[in-house]
């Protein structure tokens, strides 16, 4: 069973309570994941279509590797861990830029599911062939995407892409800037 550390919800910082990730979202305790973002030499970014089978945003499509801080776990191990069980892949350390921070919530599944969360986002570059990618089995497929698709799939505001309006909104101004 997956264990989560408890945050609090102003500052961010452990309370030192510990619960499951089940009752994490039963219960509504704020907590710490992180998103990661692949973008490739080409200017696109390497999308995840999520399984139907998972019980958050299931069979839309995100960003590459997406998951939970473990209790005691920093966000940057985190973040390698998700890419090596969602995407088979080993990542070193320097791989990962911190990009920026962000507080979201959302409640799902007819009100029994809340997701309260502070979001540790990461860009990777890194060029790969989908077709090599052992993905997991929370994953259906993968996709390269150009940021400029992209941006028009968030602004026609897709019902198959995990609504993240703020998360993408301060993605696209750091990739403007690359």
């Amino acid at each position: 069973m997956e264990y989560i550390d408890v945050i609090d919800e102003k500052t961010g910082q452990p309370t030192g309570d510990v619960q499951s990730k089940t009752d994490i979202h039963k219960k509504g305790y704020w907590h710490r994941t992180i998103h990661v973002w692949f973008l490739n030499s080409r200017r696109q970014l390497l999308l995840q279509h999520r399984s139907a089978s998972l019980k958050n945003y299931p069979g839309l499509w995100c960003g590459s590797a997406n998951g939970h801080i473990d209790q005691g776990e920093d966000a940057e191990t985190a973040a390698l861990r998700e890419i090596k069980e969602e995407l088979g892949i080993d990542l070193q350390r320097d791989k990962l830029k911190k990009l920026f921070e962000l507080v979201s919530q959302s409640v799902l599944n007819n009100g029994t599911y809340f997701d309260n969360e502070y979001n540790n986002v990461y860009l990777v570059r890194i060029d790969l062939d989908v077709k090599k990618i052992n993905f997991s089995d929370e994953v259906q497929d993968l996709r390269w995407i150009p940021v400029e698709e992209f941006k028009r799939w968030v602004e026609e505001e897709k019902s198959d892409l995990v609504p993240h309006p703020n998360e993408y909104k301060l993605l696209f101004e750091y990739l403007e800037k690359l």
